[in-house]
């Protein structure tokens, strides 16, 4: 059973990119699960915060939610071409102290999916990720690719997600996902 953990990079309440990570929960192969972490409420990152006041407790909880599963889904938006730096500041974060990033994030499988309003979905946010992923020590999965692209005509006014191709992507995505990190446990 994968113990999977999704992060959605978007403070956004109507966010696509929530709206993808709640869509993946739901779809989760039967014996796997999904919990859902958050980057609300964390400050943006200051070393000399770090050194007065120590890790924030909403950062704290990304990173416990990060050590305690098996494996990390990462849904990200892509602002400016790029990763959005509320994102990246969570993980920044959640790198701290850098002690700890072996516990936090040593070898564990990474995967990362988005959704955008623009034509091109988040190819270029996921791939900026992948060197973040690599100095982390993660293992990122490369065996599916899922970039929402024109995420406005994908969702519906509620956030469910109203195009069945994609719903089916994001299905075998989701269980391939679960799939990698099971494949990677003791024991499997």
């Amino acid at each position: 059973m994968a113990k999977l953990v999704g992060v959605a990079g978007s403070l956004r309440k109507g966010s696509y990119n929530r709206a993808l990570l709640r869509a993946a929960q739901g779809l989760v192969p039967e014996g796997s699960e999904l919990a859902i972490a958050t980057i609300d409420r964390i400050p943006l990152y200051d070393g000399d915060r770090e050194a007065a006041e120590g890790i924030p407790p909403a950062a704290v909880a990304l990173k416990d939610a990060f050590a305690a599963a098996d494996g990390i889904l990462l849904v990200t938006p892509e602002y400016n071409n790029g990763i959005p730096g509320v994102f990246k500041n969570a993980i920044d974060w959640a790198s701290r102290p850098a002690s700890d990033i072996g516990r936090v994030f040593g070898g564990k499988p990474v995967a990362v999916v988005g959704a955008s309003p623009g034509g091109f979905g988040t190819i270029l946010a996921q791939n900026d990720w992948l060197p973040v992923l690599r100095t982390l020590g993660t293992r990122p999965w490369h065996g599916g690719r899922l970039m929402v692209a024109q995420a406005g005509r994908v969702f519906d006014a509620d956030g469910n997600i109203a195009d069945a191709g994609i719903l089916d992507r994001l299905r075998q995505f989701v269980a391939g996902f679960a799939a990698f990190v099971d494949s990677g446990r003791p024991g499997s």
